[in-house]
C-alpha cells in the first residue's frame, strides 16, 4: 500500500509541476525544462528520503530497497518525460 501511495503521490507531483510549467510557458519558454529537472531532482530526493527509512528505520537491506527506489522514482519519471514529450 506504501508503494502505491508513493507512486500516486510522484504522479500527482509531477502532473502538477507540469500544469504549472505549461501556463508559465508563454512567458517563459523554457518553464516546461525546468519544472521537469526540478520535479525530477526533489522526486529523487524523497525516495532516496524514502529508501534512507527503509535501510535504517525498517531494517531492509540495501539491496531489498533499491528496486523499490528505481520502480517509484522510475514511473513518475518516464510518465513526466513523455508527457513533456508528447503533449507540451
Amino acid at each position: 500500500m506504501r508503494t502505491a501511495l508513493f507512486l500516486v503521490s510522484g504522479l500527482l507531483l509531477m502532473a502538477s509541476l507540469l500544469i504549472v510549467s505549461k501556463l508559465f510557458g508563454e512567458h517563459f519558454p523554457s518553464a516546461p525544462n525546468w519544472a521537469l529537472g526540478l520535479g525530477m531532482g526533489l522526486w529523487l530526493a524523497i525516495t532516496a528520503a524514502n529508501m534512507w527509512v527503509g535501510v535504517s528505520k525498517a531494517g531492509y537491506s540495501v539491496g531489498e530497497e533499491l528496486p523499490i527506489l528505481f520502480l517509484l522514482f522510475g514511473v513518475p519519471a518516464v510518465v513526466a518525460v513523455l508527457v513533456r514529450w508528447k503533449f507540451i
